[in-house]
């Protein structure tokens, strides 16, 4: 279930949504949020985005069937 990205966690791998020109849709990196922005979760660099919501990142299975 989607929560406001104003309550967002720390430290935590997480997917966020974001809304522009084209309506709403998540973004497709695990997300960090830091004291003042975004990271991408993996590169730990800036993003440059704006979410309003987020979501815990989906369980990957790494076990190929």
């Amino acid at each position: 279930m989607w929560q406001a990205a104003a309550v967002a966690p720390r430290s935590e791998d997480i997917e966020v949504a974001v809304i522009d020109r084209n309506g709403a849709h998540p973004v497709v990196i695990p997300c960090r949020r830091i004291c003042d922005g975004w990271i991408d979760a993996a590169s730990h660099r800036r993003l440059d985005i704006s979410p309003t919501h987020w979501r815990p990142w989906p369980a990957r299975n790494a076990t190929a069937h």
